[in-house]
């Protein structure tokens, strides 16, 4: 933890499609009493569907907007639009072992790598990926990267989930890409990605969430195996978000709402969090004090400070804990109306 260290959560909110309402980027402290607008400079009603904040230097900020990949030095205050394409960012993600090494992830399914901190980006080779035939019927949605992980004890490892598309590999750091799940589907909700993590605890081992079930593999994508959460939601489960605890890599969270599978009435959006704390063999339930009415859409932890864990539903009610996920407090809503097609994509702090 460094000294003094104050812990700022940003929130980032973003529609698609025809359906963009007002997106947009806020930030909060333990420090503050409300949700404070950083989105100035990123361009009018920006799109915010990425966020990171440096491993080393919490007043560095990257976004991924509608417009391309900004970066902030001041923690939001002042932003700066980088040299990648100006078009629709749905991930970034930083290489394990150097910040200076960054990914973004593109809709229509595109990887766009840096090595110098965002000053000079590069398109990377998604011309070997294909889609499994069950995804193709899906107009007008695009193949978007929704999430990318590198594993920790194996950097070249890099993966890509696609929504309603599958699960992209490099084994060159993010030069070149292909195909990981593929073959004679019947249904494409569990081919609908939308998280992808690799932890440092089970080296060759991806846990992947798609729309109605996580999965798991041990041998870089060649074999799956469904993981049981049990009693996750009556009728079905929609999962959302999935993150590797930073300071404890046997630790998994789980992000996920009722759903995806013909849940019954009145529970279509309840959210709710999980945690693993054996890297991914058994799941709990976590009691954060409340039962959110919406889907829990993203998960986030302070690397400078561990203790401090968030999550928030699709509608932008958060939860705090400031002692490694035990105890749980509201931290207010971010301001804005939400609807169906604008919600939280990402959150992150530090």
């Amino acid at each position: 933890m460094q000294k003094d260290h104050v812990t700022h959560v940003y929130i980032g909110l973003g529609g698609e499609g025809e359906y963009i309402g007002d997106g947009g980027l806020y930030r909060r402290s333990h420090n503050e009493d409300h949700w404070s607008s950083i989105s100035s400079g990123l361009g009018p009603n920006p799109q915010v569907r990425a966020l990171l904040v440096h491993p080393e230097d919490p007043s560095i900020i990257y976004a991924g907007t509608d417009r391309g990949p900004f970066r902030s030095d001041d923690r939001g205050e002042h932003w700066e639009g980088l040299s990648a394409p100006a078009s629709d960012v749905w991930s970034m993600a930083f290489h394990p072992n150097n910040p200076d090494i960054i990914y973004a992830g593109y809709e229509p399914c595109s990887v766009y790598k840096t090595t110098d901190g965002g000053e000079n980006w590069s398109k990377t080779d998604t011309s070997r990926v294909n889609y499994p035939h069950i995804t193709t019927y899906m107009p007008p949605l695009a193949k978007r990267v929704i999430g990318i992980a590198s594993d920790p004890s194996n950097p070249s490892d890099v993966y890509g989930a696609i929504e309603v598309g599958g699960l992209i590999g490099s084994s060159d750091e993010g030069e070149s890409w292909e195909q990981l799940l593929d073959g004679p589907y019947v249904r494409n909700n569990t081919l609908d990605l939308h998280g992808v993590q690799v932890s440092a605890n089970a080296p060759g081992t991806i846990f992947i969430i798609t729309q109605i079930a996580m999965f798991r593999s041990r041998d870089k994508g060649k074999r799956w195996e469904h993981i049981q959460v049990e009693e996750m939601f009556p009728g079905g489960s929609y999962c959302r978000d999935l993150l590797v605890d930073p300071s404890d890599a046997k630790t998994i969270y789980l992000a996920a709402g009722a759903g995806g599978g013909g849940a019954p009435s009145g529970t279509q959006e309840a959210g709710a969090l999980f945690r693993s704390s054996d890297t991914g063999e058994t799941w709990d339930r976590v009691d954060i004090g409340d039962t959110p009415p919406r889907r829990m859409m993203q998960i986030t932890i302070d690397k400078n400070s561990s203790d401090n864990v968030y999550c928030c539903d699709y509608e932008g009610r958060v939860y705090a804990s400031v002692d490694g996920g035990g105890q749980w407090s509201k931290f207010g809503q971010v301001p804005g109306e939400m609807s169906r097609y604008l919600h939280v994509y990402p959150m992150v702090c530090g």
